[in-house]
Protein backbone atom coordinates (compact mmCIF):
# COMPACT_ATOMS: atom_id res chain seq x y z
CA UNK A 1 0.00 0.00 0.00
CA UNK A 2 1.77 3.24 -1.28
CA UNK A 3 1.67 6.40 0.96
CA UNK A 4 -0.22 8.36 -2.02
CA UNK A 5 -2.87 5.60 -1.62
CA UNK A 6 -2.95 6.31 2.25
CA UNK A 7 -3.49 10.00 1.64
CA UNK A 8 -5.76 10.17 -0.88
CA UNK A 9 -7.98 7.84 1.03
CA UNK A 10 -7.83 10.29 4.13
CA UNK A 11 -8.35 13.09 2.00
CA UNK A 12 -11.54 11.95 0.90
CA UNK A 13 -12.90 10.27 3.85
CA UNK A 14 -12.32 13.65 5.92
CA UNK A 15 -14.44 15.62 2.93
CA UNK A 16 -17.03 12.90 3.65
CA UNK A 17 -16.92 13.91 7.63
CA UNK A 18 -17.12 17.66 6.54
CA UNK A 19 -20.25 16.98 4.13
CA UNK A 20 -21.89 14.50 7.20
CA UNK A 21 -21.07 17.64 9.77
CA UNK A 22 -23.18 20.10 7.09
CA UNK A 23 -25.93 18.21 6.92
CA UNK A 24 -25.87 17.73 10.73
CA UNK A 25 -25.69 21.54 10.77
CA UNK A 26 -28.75 21.64 8.83
CA UNK A 27 -31.21 20.18 11.26
CA UNK A 28 -30.32 23.18 13.51
CA UNK A 29 -30.81 25.29 10.51
CA UNK A 30 -33.54 24.53 8.73
CA UNK A 31 -36.97 24.92 10.73
CA UNK A 32 -39.25 22.90 8.96
CA UNK A 33 -39.64 19.10 8.98
CA UNK A 34 -39.50 18.37 5.30
CA UNK A 35 -36.22 20.99 4.69
CA UNK A 36 -34.63 19.17 7.49
CA UNK A 37 -35.61 15.85 5.76
CA UNK A 38 -34.37 17.21 2.61
CA UNK A 39 -31.16 18.50 4.15
CA UNK A 40 -30.35 15.22 5.71
CA UNK A 41 -30.98 12.85 3.25
CA UNK A 42 -28.76 14.31 0.53
CA UNK A 43 -25.94 14.94 2.98
CA UNK A 44 -26.12 11.44 4.54
CA UNK A 45 -25.89 9.89 1.02
CA UNK A 46 -23.31 12.12 -0.36
CA UNK A 47 -21.35 12.05 2.77
CA UNK A 48 -21.27 8.51 3.49
CA UNK A 49 -20.90 7.49 -0.34
CA UNK A 50 -17.41 9.97 -0.14
CA UNK A 51 -16.42 7.81 3.51
CA UNK A 52 -16.81 4.71 1.64
CA UNK A 53 -14.77 5.46 -1.55
CA UNK A 54 -12.30 6.66 0.54
CA UNK A 55 -11.92 3.47 2.46
CA UNK A 56 -12.11 1.79 -0.89
CA UNK A 57 -8.93 3.94 -2.20
CA UNK A 58 -7.38 3.25 1.06
CA UNK A 59 -7.88 -0.17 1.23
CA UNK A 60 -6.24 -1.06 -2.92
CA UNK A 61 -8.24 -3.50 -5.00
CA UNK A 62 -9.09 -6.18 -2.26
CA UNK A 63 -12.00 -8.26 -1.02
CA UNK A 64 -12.56 -6.05 0.85
CA UNK A 65 -13.00 -2.80 -1.22
CA UNK A 66 -15.64 -5.47 -3.35
CA UNK A 67 -17.84 -5.72 -0.05
CA UNK A 68 -16.99 -2.24 0.43
CA UNK A 69 -18.61 -0.95 -2.77
CA UNK A 70 -21.68 -3.49 -2.63
CA UNK A 71 -22.00 -1.40 0.65
CA UNK A 72 -21.99 1.50 -1.31
CA UNK A 73 -24.22 0.62 -3.61
CA UNK A 74 -26.74 -0.78 -1.46
CA UNK A 75 -26.70 2.45 0.27
CA UNK A 76 -27.37 4.42 -3.31
CA UNK A 77 -30.07 2.19 -4.15
CA UNK A 78 -31.83 2.77 -0.28
CA UNK A 79 -31.01 5.63 1.38
CA UNK A 80 -33.15 8.28 -1.21
CA UNK A 81 -35.57 5.45 -0.80
CA UNK A 82 -35.88 5.67 3.01
CA UNK A 83 -36.08 9.60 3.07
CA UNK A 84 -38.91 9.46 0.46
CA UNK A 85 -41.07 6.81 2.14
CA UNK A 86 -40.96 9.03 5.34
CA UNK A 87 -41.15 11.99 3.92
CA UNK A 88 -44.63 10.75 2.09
CA UNK A 89 -45.64 9.21 5.13
CA UNK A 90 -45.60 12.24 7.17
CA UNK A 91 -47.33 14.89 3.74
CA UNK A 92 -49.91 11.71 3.78
CA UNK A 93 -50.60 11.54 7.66
CA UNK A 94 -51.52 14.48 7.57
CA UNK A 95 -48.43 16.73 8.95
CA UNK A 96 -48.29 19.76 9.06
CA UNK A 97 -45.42 22.11 10.21
CA UNK A 98 -47.14 25.30 9.79
CA UNK A 99 -50.49 24.94 12.45
CA UNK A 100 -47.55 24.03 14.88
Amino acid sequence: MSELQIILGNIIITIGVIFMMFGALGVFRFKTFYTRLLAVAKTDTVGALTIIIGLAVRQGLTFFTGKILLLAIILLMFNPLVSHILARSAYLSGYNEEEK
